[in-house]
Order: structure tokens, then sequence, then C-alpha cells
């Protein structure tokens, strides 16, 4: 990509893709800014630390007229709320902890919105997100960003080795600090703008009432049972509780109870001790890789993540079918949940991953 090139820039409002813009703009880049309206702004207009609506589809063209360049406003909240948060409404109902995000990146952000910049004629889509392409041998590699307390490659790993190639991410070798004083440096309006929220369209963190409102019945009342089948009490929805959740749980109880398993059908939440959360290996489905397949033929031992805020454990990935994988953990790991996602990496690198499915949890 030469300097000169029409790059489109992907833009929250926020002050990562501000800069990027800003950045893309100063290296001598002709820049189209893009921003994606994802859902009603009217109602979400006043939600301090959101994205994609209201308040941010204003700061990003702010950003765009103060650095002199077109920016455009696609509306995809039809896309978006079929494809994200009917999603994580159905996903949480399955008894599933889902991680919208992902769905974002992977069903609109690095989808249509690809889509559309390919079309508009930009050489790349350049985005906000804290991680690293690096050029590997015959294709480019998925890496995790320098700093490691804003790294995002778990929320990417569905990114394809296709879209991986067009994608561009300038902020992934630089710390969070060095981004603000960015902003400070270009005048930024949006330099001390508080960073996003992981659910951007859950107001106050309340998903309950957000996933009652798309699904109502979501909230019915059910049984809080313990794995020897005994009645402990009651609860208000089964979408209010998660796997490995100890406090908050309703009940009282001589030792210390954790939700091990959610029946969907019964509407049970059943809880028991910590070694009953214990897992030696899970099935992950929807499997995309970013390493030649035939290589997972044989076991290969890597790091993975179950979760956004997991360290990361060596485990044991080796490939079932196309699609599928069992993901051996060397030590017993707790609080393993269906719908979140199981990451493969190798030293930065991502290799790939997938969605840990609810029926083929293994003790």
């Amino acid at each position: 990509m030469a300097d000169g090139s029409l790059v489109a820039v992907a833009m929250s409002g926020g002050v990562d893709s501000s800069v990027t813009a800003a950045l893309m703009v100063e290296a001598g880049y002709q820049v189209i800014g893009i921003t994606l309206q994802l859902y009603d702004h009217g109602q979400m207009i006043d939600k301090k630390g959101a994205c994609c609506a209201g308040q941010d589809i204003y700061d990003a063209r702010t950003v765009a007229d103060k650095l002199g360049f077109p920016h455009y406003v696609l509306d995809y909240e039809s896309v978006f709320k079929q494809s994200v948060m009917d999603d994580f409404a159905d996903s949480y109902l399955n008894g599933e902890t889902p991680i919208p995000c992902v769905r974002c990146n992977q069903k609109v952000k690095f989808k249509d919105l690809l889509t559309t910049s390919r079309d508009l004629g930009a050489q790349a889509l350049i985005t906000g997100h804290y991680v690293q392409r690096l050029p590997g041998i015959g294709h480019s590699e998925l890496h995790r960003a320098v700093d490691a307390s804003r790294d995002q490659s778990y929320f990417l790993f569905t990114t394809t080795q296709d879209q991986l190639e067009y994608l561009r991410f300038p902020l992934g070798g630089l710390p969070k600090t060095e981004t603000r004083e960015h902003a400070h440096r270009f005048g930024l309006k949006v330099a001390d703008k508080p960073d996003s929220q992981d659910i951007c369209f859950v107001p106050n963190g309340n998903y309950a009432s957000v996933v009652e409102r798309l699904r109502p019945g979501a909230l019915d009342a059910g049984e809080i049972v313990h794995l020897d089948g005994r009645l402990l009490g009651h609860h208000q929805g089964i979408i209010n509780y998660t796997i490995g959740q100890r406090k908050g749980l309703g009940i009282s109880a001589a030792e210390p109870l954790y939700v091990v398993q959610i029946d969907p059908l019964k509407k049970q939440v059943i809880v028991g001790s910590k070694e009953a959360l214990a897992k030696h290996e899970v099935y992950v489905r929807d499997v995309n890789w970013l390493e030649n397949v035939a290589r997972f033929d044989e076991p290969q031992n890597l790091i993975v993540k179950i979760r956004s805020t997991h360290p990361g454990i060596l485990a044991t990935v080796r490939r079932l079918r196309t699609d599928e994988a069992v993901v051996e953990f060397a030590e017993p790991e707790y609080g393993v949940s269906a719908g979140q996602a199981c990451v493969f990496y190798e030293g930065t690198r991502v290799l790939g991953g997938g969605w840990i499915a609810r029926d083929t949890l293994k003790k």
C-alpha cells in the first residue's frame, strides 16, 4: 500500500479510531471515514462509553471535518440486531455466555464494512484495534498488541486470512498512553474521551433487561438445585447466572457453592463445589484457522485463552473436522463456559480459534 493510496478508516467516534484516521492523514494517505450506526441512537444518545450511535457519530464526523476528509454514516441497525443482538439474547437463553463484540467484528465490521470499503475503491480498511498484522511466509499473520493491557486479539480470532490481507492496525505497536498523546498533538476533542464499554448496546450494564426486551419471558423464575438433587432455592431468570459464579446466588449454604451448570429446558441453575467446575477438555466449533489447517492433523501444544480476561494456559489442540477441534488442558480449568471463545496462540501469534460448544464440555 503506497503513500497517497485511498484508504477507508472505521470510525466509532472514540479516541482510538480518531487517532488512527489522523495518523493516516499525516502519513499522506487519502482517507475516507466510515461509521456504522448500529442501534437506535435516539435511545442510546446519552449512554456514556457507547460507540456507533448518537454522540459518537457526531464526534466521528467532527474529527473528519477537522482533518479534512469525507465521512459516511451507514445504517446497519437491522443487520446488527439480527447478527449480534438476537444472537446475544438467544445465547443467554441457551445457558451460554455470549461475546457480542466478536460477533460484531465477524458479522458486521469485518464483513459488510470491509465490502463497502472495497466498493469505494479503498486499498485497505484501517481500524483502531490493538492488534498487530505482521508479515509471515507467503501471508500475513495476526499477533497480539505490544501493549498487553490493551490487546484485542481474542476478539478478532474470527478474522479470515483474506480479510487480514486487506486490514491494517496502526495502533497495534503503541501503548494506549501514546495514543492519547497523539490525540492531544492533533488537537482532537475526543483526546480525553472515556473508552467504550465491551457491550455497547447495553444501557448501564443491565444486560438482563436487554435480553428480556428482545426475548419476553427470559426472566421466568426457576429452581436453584444442588448437583446432588437438593432444592436450594429459586431464581428470577437463568440469564442472571453464569458458569463459575459464586456471589449473588440468592441461596445460603454451609460450604461455598458455584454455578456449575445451567439447564435452559428445565430453567434450572445447578450449583456445586469448586471441584465440580474442573474441566479437562472442551470441543470447539466453527473454528477459524489462521494457519495451514493440515498442521492440526497432529496435536499441537499451544497456549489457549478461554475468555477475554483469561491469562492463557497450556493445552493440546487437535483438529477433528474442518471447523471443529478438541482442546485438552494441561491442568484442569475452572469456569469454562459455553458461548465463549477458545483462541489458540503460538507466542504472540493467533493461529485460530472457535466457540466452546455447550453440549460437549468434558470433565
